[in-house]
């Protein structure tokens, strides 16, 4: 289809969007870039933020991604996320939660490496709870 964009976004639990839509727009690290169809091709890397999809003229899906990369290619955009919540689905009790989680996780930190990593889910679930 020439008026529409292939684009799969993946985390390392499962594949949580595959379709054709009008436009994908990323957040890079560098900035968002939106994706429409014929592309040029490249890879990015992503910082957390919201992938918004647009269909039919509107948004049609938002997820959250901590992290990972894009790539563009003919066959269309592929995003590899650390780790994506889709917003229609995700409850602020849910979200809230998980943010409790990993804050007792930064307070249990025994060493720097398990203090990086909670600071780091604890930064991503204060950013999913404002997106959401």
């Amino acid at each position: 289809m020439a008026d529409k964009v292939h684009f799969e976004l993946v985390s390392p639990e499962r594949r949580l969007f595959s379709a054709d839509v009008e436009m994908v727009v990323v957040p890079g690290s560098e900035g968002d870039f939106a994706v429409l169809p014929d592309h040029a091709p490249f890879v990015a890397l992503l910082r957390a933020g919201v992938v918004e999809v647009h269909d039919a003229g509107k948004t049609s899906a938002r997820l959250f991604v901590r992290g990972g990369f894009a790539q563009v290619t003919p066959a269309g955009l592929t995003v590899l996320a650390e780790e994506a919540i889709d917003l229609a689905v995700a409850t602020k009790d849910v979200l809230a939660a998980r943010l409790a989680d990993a804050e007792a996780n930064l307070a249990a930190a025994a060493d720097d490496a398990q203090r990086i990593l909670a600071e780091s889910q604890v930064t991503a679930f204060r950013q999913v709870l404002e997106a959401a």
